[in-house]
């Protein structure tokens, strides 16, 4: 299992959200970090997350998968979101 990073900017306007975030959540353990940040908790690669990803977003759509790896990451979040990285990491 690996930990990956999706960010997302939805360009167009009444972008659906709704079947994105399905998506997302489908993909295994999931926290929904930021407003257009989710992490993922799964045994897919990084170019399936993106495949998957992809039926929901729009040409002019921006999006981000990245996978965090032990000891490789830092910021300010609250102590229930570290506590959902490090039981994962």
């Amino acid at each position: 299992m690996a930990v990956f990073s999706v960010s997302y900017d939805l360009n167009r306007s009444g972008q659906n959200y709704e079947s994105l975030w399905a998506e997302l959540k489908s993909m295994g353990s999931w926290y929904h970090l930021m407003d257009s940040t989710w992490l993922v908790s799964t045994s897919e690669t990084v170019h399936q997350l993106t495949d998957r990803v992809n039926k929901h977003v729009d040409g002019n759509d921006r999006v981000l998968i990245s996978k965090l790896t032990s000891g490789e990451y830092n910021g300010w979040l609250t102590e229930e979101q570290w506590h959902w990285i490090r039981e994962r990491l």
